[in-house]
Parts: structure tokens; C-alpha cells; sequence
């Protein structure tokens, strides 16, 4: 697989837990033969406000009498001395020039300085760096020597470069049906395989095989993404019972001859090779095994018995070795999202159990292209009118009621430090990350325009805060809630796409019990006269009424989301 990404593989180093060590990128292993310039940035120290780093830098191109390094950080890092370059900084951009003793660099040839700095909150790595203008650590630079596309079958660093993405037909012809629909009925979306029947097609409705032809359709000359949604562990979301599934806690066997086994023979046709085909790896699943066991006020029974008898590793692990044995597939892991495992107790933990899944049932990294935020969910994507730093009235924001000592107030600052820590506990450094962003818009007239009153810690974060939910624990058709960001590549460093993988308009859980086949239970948060438990801070689930069972049908819920759409639709 090739690990050549844009996104923060420029960092070729990641910080390795709080001793400071880093993972080096072997620039063999990137195709350095087509990239400019490398950078290699390590943490060597760090301390509770401060860190020492070290850069290397390897020239591929034209030999130079003088250099410059640039880079920007993401957090409020500050660079405080160096040696071996003359360092300055202005807000986030930091520049490392020659000394007069070391501006000689030959092709092939590689100097190094050294730094300390301060910091609070996290300490990400920067996302890209230039060598005299020239982007490193990517085929090319980035400019127009860039190599041509790879063909059929050989997977690209971000699939969605480049790409169009499938518009689902069945989602798509609802969405037009709605009034004012037609805005965004042309959007591309994932396409649910919830269940052994989806494969075939349920009720007449398109299976696995009509969404790949109609794919190859819309795909044309050109490139097009398939995202596909992986979802039928056995003993499904043990945290909620709107969204169980069909399959009992023991059922593995099942779930990878029935369900898993007919989807690779399907994705591994050949008559697909030349579709760049993405899944989305069982929502919802391993985090489940951090925040919902054991002695915590948060545990079911039902997470219990899945963490004891570690069927949703090997289902996870079983279906990323069979299905990344397909060279035009590319495995994105579920990873939660900020206000689930955000806590310090709980993002370390995840990243270590979604490596045991990793690698169980013949699974090892190589068969992990990334991870996705938010499925499903509706965490804002970017706060702009506070930061995890603030202080009010002798408080951290983190000390308010909302954030409660989470370490991110959004998911884009979440996405890329959770990378971070994913390949600090052993991924690939070329990993990306998805976040969706198909209900996380909070637009309309509730959108605050600015900061909160600076009274008390609580004021000013409830007052400028986008995402206006009750909890945000609260995850059942969320009452306000409005279309995010469209789907689109590269967005920000270490995102490879915003994407909509939950369809906007697809219920999340029925307001009520309602019989059905599915196996979907009723969910009490699903309830808008639920008065709350442990999860979401006993407060109202803010859910909207008269809701269907999950994945069916909302149209309250998607007028909804068109009319709180930010960016608000023209």
C-alpha cells in the first residue's frame, strides 16, 4: 500500500506517548525516490509545558548553498531557542535558516537542528513541511512533476483525490422527492449494508452488486469512490438498542461466512478494479469496549459480554484482512468522536484496543487506510468562537459544564490529534482520517455570531458554542440539528475527506417501540421525553418525535437539517 500522503505523513515522525519518542518514516518506504525533500521531526523530550524536538532534513533535489525551513502548527506551540539554525516564528509559522556554517546541502545529503519550545493542551506535530518552497515528504512536492494515477487495482494515498463520489440512486431520489431536496439530492453518500439481507437488496431495493454497476456509470473515464458502510458485528452496538443488529454475541462464525465472505467475493470481481471503493468498518463497535464496561457508571451488560468474549476484535479484524485483501478497497476504522473519547481515560485506550482488532484474524496495519469521526453523529467540526485553552473568570473551558474536562471542543481538532495517537500505538504514519460531517452544521438562526458573555466559564462557552444539543452525549435525532460542511477531499492537514456517510434523512431510532424485522430494539434516548441515564448526563435526550425505526425515512428530520445547514444551502 502506498503511504505517500499529503496530509501529516510530512511529519515522518509521531510523538510516542509522554516519553517523547517518535516513529521514523523509512523514506524507502514512501517512494523517496519521487520526493523533493524530507523532513524528519521528533519529539526527543517532553514535560508538562515544554519539549525539545529534532529535525532532519534530506535533500533529493538540485544541491543548495543555503536553505529554509517552514512550518505551522496547529496549536499554540512556541519555540523558545535553537541550535544549528536560526529559528523564528510569527503566530503559528515557524522558519529554520542556515547557519554560515551549514547552508551547504547536497543532493542526497541531510543536516539536522535542534529546538525547545512551550506548549499546553496537545502537542500535535506540524502538518506539512517546505524546503525552500518546495513541499517534502510527497511524490513531487506536490508540483507538476507529480506522478501520473496509479491504475486499476493499486491503491492511491487518499482515494478521494482526484475522485467523484457515488451518488446513492435510492437516497438520491428521496432526497429530490422532499421539497427543496434538489439542492442537495446530487450529494454523494454511504451505502448501509446493516444486515446479511442488504447484500442481495432488501424489498426489491438495490444490493451490493446494482450500487457497484450504477457506479461504474457514474464513474465514466474518470475516478469514482464507492463508500460502503460495514455494519453487522455480532452483539451490534451493545450501548444502543435502537441501532442492534441481527446477529447474536456468539455469532462470528456468521457474521464472516454470511456476511463478510459475500461481501469480498462481491468487492473482489474483477468487473469493480477500477473503482476506488472505501467501507467504513463497524460503527460504534471498539470504543464501546473502553467507555461502556467494567465499573464504569457508563457499562451495560451487553458491552460486558462483547469485551469478554472479544468477538467484535476478531469481527473487526477478520473484516479488514479479507477485505483489504482487495487491492481497490481501503479500510477506514470507526473511531468514535470527541465527546465520546475525548476524556484522557479514554483516548489511549481506544487507540490500543482498535490495534488489537487490527491485528487478530490475520489483520495487520497494512490493511488500515484510515479512520472516521463522527459517523452518524453530530459533534460541530470546528468551534470558532472558543478554544480548549481559554480561560474565564479564573476557569478553563474545560472546567464547564459542556465540555467537562474533555481535551477537544470540536472534531477537526479531535480527528487530527487522535491520528496522532493512532500511529504513536502502531498504524501506519501514512494513516487518514474521514470525518462526517452530514449533521453537524448547527446553522439557522440558533448559530451563535460570536463569543459568549465572559461572566462565568459556563456562559461564555454555552453562549458561543455551534452545537446547540442538550448533552453531548446525546446521539438520537437531534432536535436542531443541520446539514455540515459538503462532502469534499483534503480539506484540512491529515483529513482525507469530509464525507456524508450518514445518509441525511435516515432516521437514527424510532421515537416509540415499533415491530420489525431488523432487529432493531427501541432506545430510550430516541425518546424525546427521555429524562436521561449516566451517558449523557441524565438530561433530556433531545430527540426529535415522531421518528421512525433507524435507517428508515425522516422527512421532519431532513427539512430539519436543510434549513440548519451550515454552510447554509443557496
Amino acid at each position: 500500500m502506498s503511504r505517500t500522503r499529503t496530509a501529516l505523513l510530512a511529519a515522518m515522525a509521531l510523538v510516542a506517548g509522554a516519553s517523547g519518542t517518535a516513529l521514523a518514516v523509512n523514506p524507502a518506504d514512501v517512494g523517496a525516490a519521487a520526493v523533493p525533500c524530507t523532513v524528519d521531526y521528533k519529539i526527543q523530550n517532553q514535560w508538562g509545558t515544554g519539549f525539545t524536538a529534532a529535525v532532519t532534513i534530506t535533500n533529493n533535489g538540485a544541491a543548495k548553498s543555503s536553505w529554509a525551513v517552514k512550518w505551522a502548527y496547529a496549536g499554540n506551540q512556541q519555540v523558545t531557542s535553537g541550535w544549528n539554525a536560526k529559528i523564528t516564528q510569527s503566530g503559528t509559522a515557524v522558519t529554520a535558516a542556515n547557519e554560515s556554517y551549514n547552508g551547504t546541502l547536497a543532493t542526497g545529503g541531510s543536516t539536522s537542528f535542534g529546538f525547545q519550545g512551550t506548549y499546553s493542551g496537545t502537542n500535535a506535530i506540524p502538518a506539512t513541511f517546505t524546503l525552500d518552497g518546495v513541499t517534502c515528504n510527497v511524490d513531487g512536492g506536490g508540483g507538476p512533476t507529480d506522478p501520473p494515477d496509479p491504475g486499476p487495482g493499486t491503491r492511491v494515498d487518499n482515494p478521494y483525490t482526484g475522485a467523484k463520489v457515488y451518488v446513492n440512486p435510492e437516497w438520491s431520489a428521496k432526497a429530490a422527492a422532499e421539497p427543496g431536496g434538489s439542492r442537495i439530492s446530487n450529494q454523494p453518500t454511504g451505502v448501509w449494508l446493516d444486515r446479511i439481507a442488504a447484500i442481495n437488496g432488501v424489498n426489491g431495493g438495490m444490493g451490493l452488486r446494482d450500487h457497484l454497476d450504477a457506479a461504474l456509470t457514474q464513474k465514466g473515464s474518470g475516478e469514482l469512490v464507492v463508500q460502503l458502510v460495514i455494519y453487522n458485528l455480532p452483539g451490534r452496538d451493545c450501548a444502543a438498542l435502537a441501532s442492534n443488529g441481527e446477529l447474536g454475541p456468539t455469532e462470528i462464525d456468521k457474521y464472516k461466512t454470511q456476511y463478510i465472505d459475500p461481501i469480498k467475493a462481491i468487492l473482489a470481481d474483477s468487473k469493480y478494479a477500477g473503482l476506488r471503493i472505501v467501507t467504513t468498518i463497524e460503527i460504534d463497535s471498539l470504543p464501546n469496549l473502553v467507555t461502556n464496561t467494567g465499573s464504569r457508571p457508563t457499562a451495560t451488560p451487553q458491552c460486558d459480554v462483547m469485551k469478554a468474549n472479544g468477538n467484535y476484535q476478531k469481527g473487526v479484524g477478520y473484516a479488514l484482512n479479507k477485505l483489504g485483501d482487495v487491492a481497490n478497497v481501503y479500510n477506514y476504522i470507526d473511531a468514535g468522536h470527541h465527546g465520546w473519547i475525548g476524556w484522557d481515560d479514554n483516548f489511549a485506550a481506544s487507540a490500543t484496543v482498535m490495534k488489537e482488532a487490527a491485528t487478530t484474524e490475520g489483520a495487520t496495519v497494512n490493511d488500515v487506510h484510515g479512520f472516521i469521526a463522527n459517523t452518524a453523529n453530530y459533534s460541530a467540526l470546528k468551534e470558532n468562537n472558543y478554544t480548549i485553552n481559554d480561560n474565564v473568570a479564573g476557569k478553563s473551558v474545560r472546567e464547564s459544564k459542556w465540555v467537562d474536562w474533555n481535551r477537544y471542543v470540536d472534531e477537526l481538532s479531535f480527528a487530527q490529534a487522535f491520528r496522532n495517537q493512532l500511529v504513536t500505538t502502531g498504524f501506519n504514519s501514512g494513516i487518514g482520517m474521514l470525518i462526517d460531517t452530514s449533521r453537524n452544521g448547527w446553522g439557522g438562526s440558533a448559530r451563535p455570531a460570536g463569543p459568549g458573555a465572559t461572566t462565568d466559564v459556563d456562559t461564555y462557552v454555552n453562549g458561543g458554542r455551534y452545537d446547540r444539543r442538550i448533552h453531548i452525549g446525546n446521539w438520537c435525532n437531534q432536535s436542531g440539528a443541520g446539514l455540515g460542511e459538503r462532502p469534499q477531499a483534503n480539506p484540512a492537514a491529515g483529513i482525507d475527506a469530509y464525507v456524508w456517510i450518514k445518509p441525511p434523512g435516515e432516521s437514527d431510532g424510532s421515537s416509540s417501540a415499533i415491530p420489525n424485522d431488523e432487529g432493531k430494539g427501541f432506545d430510550r434516548m430516541c425518546d424525546p421525553t427521555y429524562t436521561g441515564n449516566p451517558r449523557n448526563g441524565n438530561n433530556l435526550s433531545g430527540a426529535l418525535p415522531n421518528a421512525p425505526v433507524a435507517g428508515h425515512w425522516f422527512s421532519a428530520q431532513f427539512q430539519q437539517l436543510m434549513t440548519n445547514a451550515y454552510p447554509p444551502l443557496s
